[in-house]
């Protein structure tokens, strides 16, 4: 390959991971580039989970072998199946030696020779490859994974040169996987909580928008729980916010473990001392009985006052629910009535009769300016 094509790929295989909008298509990107960029049929990425001992595959692509799957789930090979993996890729590293790439073929061991390897030379026989070349991949001055491209029996096997090309593929997918990792954590921390590491108001709004169009669409059921946690002022007041941000904490651990109790349910601070919990898909008594669930619990810390707790679901009979803002409404004029009457259970939106005060209260108009009314949340 003459050098204008290989800068060419080489280009091409960073555009395709910068491009990638998850961690798993910034994987198949790097895969895919590189299997392209060194003519190969099968390439995969794997990374070195160190705790575990073993070298998980994280993505194959091209012409998979029977049995291989694209993103794989349990695709892994224990580490000393691989030495060199903790020998060459660890220790010639940190001897300052360069992760240089090398060559295997079906019959052993050839260019950049760094032992034999049994396992994946048998490999290859079995899958019909004739030659693969392997490429270490360092992000952060650590081993974290190898690259790995293939090419089919009958093919030219790769040589010295294809070895070096993938060294230079290889640092292009490290720091692909390295601004892909930035790019994960600026995304977490944007819809995270940084005092519970719950869900935050954000993640709710994206989170609801999505499905309350599910419900208009597939009429999926959308419950939503909202509470307010009570006595959290008090405690701020006569023990300090220290003590306070422990109660906001503890229930936030008592809401995250309500919330395991529904398939997928997301739990999240709202703000202050207000959370939430969307449950998208469960039937309304089951959203209903483990907000029941949540109110014993709260009840039960050492801190604060226990919790209220409203809940509004499009299952149950509150009209037609067109956009995200009129369910936290519902919910939220809900969890007000369950303050008001100081209600130990969770009140539910919809089910007082025809002349639900919930329901009217959530469809109320807004209030005249200056008017003393209690302000629902709702998009701004």
């Amino acid at each position: 390959m003459g050098e204008d094509r290989r800068l060419a790929a080489v280009v091409a295989l960073a555009q395709g991971m910068a491009a990638a909008h998850s961690p798993r298509e910034s994987w198949r990107a790097a895969a895919l580039g590189a299997c392209r960029a060194l003519a190969g049929s099968f390439a995969a990425l794997s990374v070195w989970e160190r705790e575990l001992g073993r070298l998980r595959v994280l993505v194959n692509v091209g012409d998979r072998a029977s049995g291989e799957e694209e993103f794989p789930e349990g695709e892994a090979y224990p580490v000393h199946q691989f030495p060199e993996i903790t020998e060459f890729l660890h220790e010639r590293w940190a001897g300052g030696g360069e992760p240089n790439a090398w060559v295997e073929t079906a019959g052993g061991p050839a260019a950049g020779r760094p032992g034999y390897c049994h396992q994946r030379v048998a490999a290859l026989r079995r899958r019909g490859r004739g030659s693969c070349v392997v490429a270490p991949i360092v992000l952060h001055g650590r081993a974290w994974g190898e690259l790995y491209v293939a090419r089919s029996s009958g093919t030219p096997v790769f040589d010295r040169a294809d070895a070096d090309f993938a060294t230079v593929l290889a640092s292009v997918v490290a720091a692909g996987i390295a601004q892909t990792e930035r790019l994960e954590e600026a995304r977490r921390l944007a819809f995270t909580d940084a005092l519970t590491g719950l869900a935050n108001r954000r993640a709710v709004d994206v989170r609801l928008d999505e499905a309350i169009e599910r419900h208009r669409a597939q009429d999926v059921v959308v419950s939503l729980v909202v509470c307010d946690l009570n006595g959290l002022k008090r405690v701020n007041d006569t023990q300090g916010h220290a003590v306070g941000d422990r109660l906001l904490e503890r229930f936030g651990s008592v809401l995250s473990l309500c919330g395991a109790m529904l398939p997928g349910a997301l739990a999240a601070r709202l703000g202050g001392d207000e959370f939430c919990l969307l449950a998208v898909g469960p039937p309304a008594d089951d959203v209903v009985k483990v907000a029941g669930e949540l109110c014993l619990r709260a009840d039960e810390l050492e801190l604060g006052d226990g919790v209220a707790c409203g809940v509004a679901s499009t299952e149950d009979p509150i009209g037609p629910v067109r956009d995200a803002r009129r369910l936290f409404r519902l919910a939220d004029a809900a969890q007000y009535r369950a303050k008001a009457v100081r209600a130990a259970r969770p009140v539910v939106a919809g089910r007082e009769g025809p002349d639900d005060p919930v329901v009217r209260l959530a469809d109320q108009p807004p209030p005249e300016p200056g008017a003393e009314r209690r302000r629902f949340r709702g998009r701004r």
